[in-house]
């Protein structure tokens, strides 16, 4: 690769979904079908759910309701809580308008009744991601303004920038959460595939930084990075 980091092969990156359901004939059938159009982490119960959550950047979660020990809504308080902003879809039985309004005001941003149609739900999940990556159309990172969608900065003075696929996608799991330190495994796995290793992270902060400037992303150390 040359010094302004362009010749790295341009990949399509799927989106990140966590999948948080107990029901293992329904997980089975959901990961099938989501699977076409997401990279999907799946969890049975509500604790590994939230660790998943808080570990990792996805771009939606899906989580069951009702879920052994910690359930759906009191993991969605605590994502919220942890000033993560990923939309979240709640599958529940309980269709009351009491459980949804409870559902809603948790910090979640749509709710599915079981049982449901699975077109009606990738619709539902197409909307949450276009109406999120709307709301967030210009980010800052140091004195640049930034499109996550479109993969462009622009700069005080007019100039422009282009990332590449992957370089977008490892600046925008940064900047969407501005005070949290990530680590590089979170990192791949947000940003990269199981088959890099750690020290593609490295490599790729190394090519944000030439092309955005040294304070673009903070070493942290012995914990990983922050967008700076």
């Amino acid at each position: 690769m040359d010094g302004e980091g362009n010749a790295a092969p341009s990949r399509r990156v799927l989106p990140q979904l966590l999948l948080v359901e107990d029901d293992l004939d329904l997980s089975q059938l959901l990961r099938e079908y989501l699977s076409e159009t997401y990279v999907v982490t799946s969890r049975a119960t509500g604790e590994a759910g939230l660790d998943a959550a808080l570990r990792h950047r996805f771009d939606v979660l899906v989580l069951d309701r009702r879920l052994p020990g910690m359930d759906g809504v009191a993991v969605v308080t605590a994502v919220r809580r942890a000033g993560i902003r990923t939309p979240v879809l709640i599958l529940t039985a309980m269709g009351s308008i009491d459980d949804r309004v409870s559902g809603l005001d948790s910090g979640a941003n749509d709710y599915l009744v079981k049982p449901f149609d699975f077109e009606e739900l990738g619709a539902r999940l197409r909307a949450l991601l276009r109406g999120f990556r709307e709301s967030l159309p210009n980010l800052r990172v140091g004195e640049w303004h930034y499109s996550p969608e479109t993969g462009v900065l622009y700069g005080i003075a007019g100039e422009r920038v282009t990332l590449t696929d992957a370089e977008n996608t490892l600046l925008r799991t940064l900047s969407e959460a501005p005070d949290r330190v990530f680590t590089r495994q979170a990192l791949l796995e947000a940003a990269f595939s199981a088959e890099d290793s750690p020290g593609t992270i490295d490599t790729y902060v190394h090519y944000l930084r030439e092309k955005l400037g040294w304070d673009a992303v903070e070493t942290v150390r012995g914990r990983g990075y922050r967008i700076g």
